[in-house]
């Protein structure tokens, strides 16, 4: 099934709910679920645990979509796949064919992190994030959504007063496959003083606006009917054209109040006053930096999904930290970003909305029992590893299916 920016944009309907006469059964949590019927979807996930914690978070919401496809009757195919670094190491490249053809074959593409210190001194076309870039251009996702929420059990964990931070909830919707991160030229050259110079192109094409600006503008529809475009028309005529072209799609959504702001306005209101944002659509650099800001409010980048999403093929859903090789094998990393992303993967991608409910009610439960990671840790609450972590999703997962019998 394609994630598809036209699928997106329709609420879902699944034609499937929870069996209470399903029975459900683990074993040191390695789940063995058996739905009273035989499934009813099947899909191929390609996962691509990449480097650093890529690889335990990755097999911690592997687990939570097994148990969760077997309770609405959906059976899964995983195939993994070398990326970043690791296929760096692999085959020399960090992102080999077979790995890219995968991904296009698959109904949707969970991935967890790339990068690490062994390879920051390799040559551009050998950097982990380089094979990053390549599968967003490979897969044609041009939309990034990353939500960033205060859930009312972490406000605490904010560095931003509660007064602030409390009932913050927004959208940022990022181009992401243009922009200077992919325009030409680029690159070195020396100038007539004899001065080595760097240089790259800020550049977009209307359509690439106009259909990003699409997106923006369903998501709010579906959200507090609230947009507001961000960008750096006052300097950049890349930005005065954003400009136009958004308040041009504008007229397609009346419903939807449009606002514009200049990007260092932007940084700074979005710690000022968070609140009076609800989705924010801007280019691809803009996007970059004011999504990692936002998610610094929630209290740890530990806890915030994000999926990217193409006009047709399949969508690639990731937690937006990084590969944290300062903790990686030692059973420390936050898995609930993850998680929540492959509860993305199943609203955005599969448009199987509650199956998605699942997982999200279950993270909400198990913070709501004080279970906590080192990076959202407070005195009073539990502090657990990655595996531990998980296995408490799994368990509020499946006490969701007892109360419902």
């Amino acid at each position: 099934m394609a994630a598809s920016l036209q699928i997106n944009c329709k609420p879902a309907s699944t034609a499937f709910r929870v069996n209470p006469a399903s029975k459900c059964s683990r074993r040191l949590f390695s789940v063995s679920c058996a739905p009273a019927n035989a499934p009813q979807k099947r899909y191929s996930i390609t996962l691509l645990p990449g480097d650093g914690i890529g690889p335990e978070v990755i097999s911690v919401a592997k687990d939570v979509l097994k148990l969760t496809g077997s309770l609405e009757g959906i059976e899964f195919n995983f195939q993994e796949m070398p990326m970043g670094g690791s296929a760096l190491d692999l085959v020399g490249v960090p992102l080999p064919d077979e790995t890219l053809a995968a991904a296009k074959h698959s109904d949707a593409v969970l991935l967890g992190a790339i990068g690490g210190y062994k390879w920051d001194n390799n040559a551009k076309h050998l950097k982990p994030e380089t094979g990053l870039l390549q599968i967003r251009e490979g897969l044609k996702v041009f939309a990034n959504l990353r939500p960033a929420t205060v859930l009312p059990q972490l406000v605490e964990a904010s560095t931003l007063k509660r007064e602030v931070a409390e009932g913050v909830d927004v959208m940022v919707v990022r181009e992401l496959t243009g922009g200077i991160y992919f325009g030409q030229p680029r690159g070195f050259r020396i100038d007539e003083n004899g001065e080595e110079v760097g240089y790259n192109t800020e550049v977009y094409a209307a359509y690439e606006i106009d259909r990003i600006a699409r997106v923006a503008f369903e998501t709010a529809r579906k959200r507090q009917g609230r947009l507001c475009s961000v960008d750096k028309a006052n300097v950049l005529e890349a930005s005065m054209l954003w400009r136009r072209r958004v308040t041009a799609i504008a007229e397609e959504y009346p419903d939807v109040e449009l606002s514009h702001m200049y990007v260092d306005n932007a940084a700074m209101q979005l710690v000022r006053n968070p609140k009076q944002f609800d989705t924010i659509v801007t280019n691809n650099i803009f996007g970059d930096i004011l999504s990692d800001e936002a998610s610094m409010i929630t209290g740890s980048i530990g806890m915030l999904p994000s999926a990217s999403l193409g006009s047709s093929g399949p969508g690639l859903f990731e937690p937006i930290h990084g590969s944290a090789p300062d903790i990686a094998g030692q059973d420390k990393a936050n898995p609930l970003a993850t998680i929540l992303s492959a509860a993305m993967l199943l609203k955005y991608g599969l448009e199987e909305e509650d199956a998605a409910r699942w997982i999200e009610n279950a993270v909400l439960d198990t913070l709501n029992k004080g279970f906590r990671t080192g990076d959202i840790y407070s005195t009073g609450t539990k502090l657990v590893g990655c595996k531990e972590m998980g296995e408490a999703v799994l368990r509020s997962v499946e006490s969701q299916v007892h109360t419902t019998v």
